[in-house]
């Protein structure tokens, strides 16, 4: 049965962002300059010698992790305490992205693990991340994913919190079920 509408040889599909176009390509270019540089220090210093450098990054790696995590629980907790919102500032989370970044097998990312943990670095990547952001933010358009994190990020002075319950009609002879209250 035709309906007299043609349909397009070809549908059209949407555009990709540059990220999920190049991002594989990086990864992949990433991976093989990793696993040259490993085989290059293996053969001038020897294997065991890369074996210990990968255990000592891992080891490294979970110290940071580990000592970054404590660090923004006690920082989180004390806020808490005090009843006031916790810092943005500190620095915890590029840390712990360092400590990753040590964790993972291969020089290259031990290198860009250790330049993470340097405070003036850290300062700069996160100063970077937060115009990234905010500039996303911006440009968000109504409805987007970006646009609801636009609208939890607004901040009210005055702490009004509007106390309100959702009530559904439901068709005569259904059951209406029961939900606990949404503020416990």
């Amino acid at each position: 049965m035709t309906t007299g509408a043609s349909t397009p040889p070809y549908p059209a599909r949407p555009r990709r962002s540059r990220l999920r176009t190049f991002l594989p390509l990086g990864i992949a270019a990433w991976l093989v300059l990793e696993i040259w540089l490993l085989t290059l220090v293996a053969g001038a210093a020897g294997g065991f010698t890369v074996f210990l450098l990968l255990i000592a990054g891992f080891v490294l790696g979970s110290v940071v992790i580990k000592r970054a995590g404590r660090r923004a629980f006690q920082n989180l907790n004390e806020a808490l305490q005090r009843g006031a919102p916790p810092s943005s500032g500190g620095g915890s989370g590029l840390m712990m992205l360092g400590g990753l970044l040590l964790m993972l097998p291969g020089l290259v990312s031990d290198a860009a693990g250790l330049l993470l943990l340097l405070p003036p670095v850290q300062k700069a990547v996160g100063r970077y991340a937060e115009r990234t952001v905010d500039r996303k933010l911006r440009r968000a358009t109504p409805g987007s994913f970006g646009d609801a994190f636009q609208q939890a990020r607004i901040h009210r002075p005055d702490g009004k919190v509007v106390q309100g319950e959702v009530v559904r009609d439901e068709p005569g002879g259904t059951p209406r079920e029961q939900y606990p209250p949404l503020n416990r």
